[in-house]
């Protein structure tokens, strides 16, 4: 377990450091965009590129592990939609929840600490969800919302405004940019390189520490004076977070736990899915929530404060659940594919 730790606790503390940044107001909340900015369009992409160009073609899009993930991530969205539904969230709402229930933080968050943890191999399969997630499943989760919310006839619109979006994220771009480079077997001028490297060795730290800005920005603050003590303090900070506690077990264990029994029964069916791909599957769904959800939310007008507890509380609790089930996962894992 200490060794787990040791690569989980940094990536984790890092968000802590955001946050408690944030908090302190050393870090002004009015500087967390252009953070989010500089690892959007800088340095998330540079690292994606350099994954892509150094990954095969056939693990970058292998069908096998688009289906797997994106057959269990449509299950997951149906599951929180119908759950939610059943109590009474209305149906934008349930339709952002849905989406945050089974978008991990794959990109800023998953492709670091998952290569640390399993090796560069596991880039393929990470690679795939941030593709899958960003193109289909918030496409789907966005119509949803127009249609639930009472606005069926821009439901189709609102997927195809989505679908442009996504499409004009420089993330697919730079996985494609990579994967073009890796197939032609092209490289780079070494300067070129150089500032590549630089930028993709920043990602990491930045992302995580601007995840903990954000959610220190996503959520509601209240001040300390008048506040009762001890218990019933607790119960006012926690009784926010009650009403999201299906979406939040939905992501940190409903969503690992299909990925895994679906990736088994797909192997039992002969399918080409090795025992290293269904692990960085599995513990990619066992990531928290991605924060970007939250400003996808507020930009079609569904409660953002639902969102980011969602994500905060997954956050949370993901520091636990991911390395629980990372060394689960990683001990029993047999040596071979």
């Amino acid at each position: 377990m200490n060794a787990i730790l040791s690569i989980t606790a940094p990536f984790f503390a890092l968000i802590l450091l955001g946050w408690w940044a944030a908090r302190r107001r050393w870090l002004p909340v009015s500087a967390v965009p252009g953070l989010n900015s500089f690892v959007l369009y800088f340095a998330l992409p540079a690292m994606l590129l350099r994954f892509g160009w150094r990954t095969p073609l056939a693990t970058l899009f292998d069908p096998v592990v688009l289906g797997l993930y994106l057959g269990v991530g449509l299950g997951v969205v149906a599951v929180a939609v119908a759950l939610a539904r059943a109590r009474g969230v209305p149906g934008a709402d349930a339709a952002f929840g849905a989406l945050v229930a089974a978008f991990p933080n794959s990109g800023f968050m998953g492709v670091p600490l998952l290569v640390a943890l399993l090796g560069p191999a596991a880039a393929g399969p990470i690679i795939c969800t941030v593709l899958a997630d960003m193109i289909v499943t918030s496409s789907v989760c966005v119509a949803l919302s127009q249609a639930l919310g009472g606005h069926g006839g821009d439901a189709r619109a609102a997927a195809l405004r989505s679908l442009r979006g996504a499409l004009s994220n420089p993330l697919p771009w730079a996985i494609g940019l990579g994967a073009l480079l890796g197939g032609l077997g092209w490289s780079l001028p070494g300067p070129v390189t150089a500032v590549v490297n630089l930028l993709a060795d920043a990602a990491s730290p930045v992302a995580l520490f601007t995840i903990g800005a954000v959610l220190w920005r996503s959520t509601p603050h209240t001040g300390a004076h008048g506040e009762p003590p001890g218990w019933h303090r607790a119960q006012r900070v926690l009784a926010p977070f009650l009403p999201v506690l299906p979406e939040v077990l939905l992501k940190l264990l409903l969503h690992p736990a299909l990925v895994w029994g679906g990736g088994r029964a797909l192997q039992a069916a002969g399918l080409p899915l090795d025992d290293a791909a269904l692990l960085a599957l599995t513990l990619t769904a066992a990531l928290p929530s991605a924060s970007n959800v939250a400003l996808l939310t507020e930009r079609y007008g569904a409660d953002t404060a639902r969102v980011a507890r969602i994500i905060l509380a997954s956050t949370l609790l993901a520091f636990a659940s991911f390395s629980l089930l990372a060394r689960w996962l990683v001990t029993a894992a047999p040596s071979g594919g």
